[in-house]
């Protein structure tokens, strides 16, 4: 496997075993993952709030079970924020939606199963344009995947972001008529979804970010100004992980261009 691009700011997460425990429910309040009972699950899952993404995806894979998720997870974030090139991200995500497949067969009742085969190809997509991946048969798939999880676990806060998000992309790359009859995308879900995610993790960074996109796909530059304060938000947020530190600058990358 080559070498992933390190995390930028590696130094300044070291979460243990305790401390990680501690904080379990805040840092997965965004997807209700249980905390881990196996210690080689708990230790992919200590790399990936660590920001040793690849190691975290290996050892994942290693484990097993529950720790495809940390795999997946761990993949997905670095593919998502870190990853220069198009064609590792779109192997990147291809093989974490392949890993969760494999773990829904396993694992039928495992949200998170459903979820990362959601998120790896809804990300997939956008980088080969959502109009070809819809053309694809790929939109119902993510739709059919983010209800899923939310079917079993009502709590999922990213589901409902992801779910929020496919809303507003089917509705500004193909309109709001066509993209009703054709996979149910309305704004009035939509936003509602967005506003839903918010309530269930009020801590969300990816949230923010994604709520503000979401306004200006659906509403236009009428919308940019509260756009505007939801990336200021999410760029002033103080993350208490890797994952959201790449949040955050991500929103202040986006709030200086």
């Amino acid at each position: 496997m080559t070498t992933w691009t390190s995390f930028p700011y590696i130094d300044d997460y070291v979460f243990d075993a305790t401390s990680l425990t501690k904080n379990w429910a805040r840092l997965h309040q965004c997807d209700c993952e249980p905390l881990p009972q196996d210690k080689a699950v708990m230790q992919a899952w200590l790399l990936f709030h660590n920001g040793h993404f690849q190691q975290a995806t290996l050892a994942g894979i290693a484990a097993g079970g529950d720790g495809i998720t940390a795999a997946n997870k761990a993949s997905c974030v670095y593919a998502n924020y870190l990853e220069t090139q198009e064609k590792t991200r779109f192997e990147l995500f291809m093989q974490a939606a392949a890993r969760a497949e494999a773990q829904q067969a396993e694992q039928p009742s495992n949200a998170n199963a459903w979820f990362w085969q959601a998120y790896a190809l809804g990300r997939y997509s956008q980088g080969i344009s959502v109009t070809k991946a819809l053309a694809q048969g790929l939109g119902k798939k993510v739709k059919d995947a983010l209800e899923q999880t939310i079917a079993l676990s009502p709590l999922h806060a990213d589901a409902h972001i992801a779910l929020a998000a496919f809303h507003a992309e089917v509705i500004d790359k193909i309109g709001p008529l066509i993209g009703r009859m054709t996979f149910g995308a309305k704004k009035d879900i939509g936003l509602m979804l967005f506003q839903r995610a918010l309530t269930l993790n009020p801590h969300s960074v990816v949230a923010l970010i994604e709520y503000a996109n979401g306004l200006i796909a659906l509403e236009g530059d009428q919308k940019m100004q509260d756009a505007t304060r939801l990336f200021e938000k999410a760029a002033s947020s103080h993350p208490m992980d890797a994952a959201e530190r790449l949040a955050v600058e991500l929103a202040r990358g986006q709030l200086q261009e």
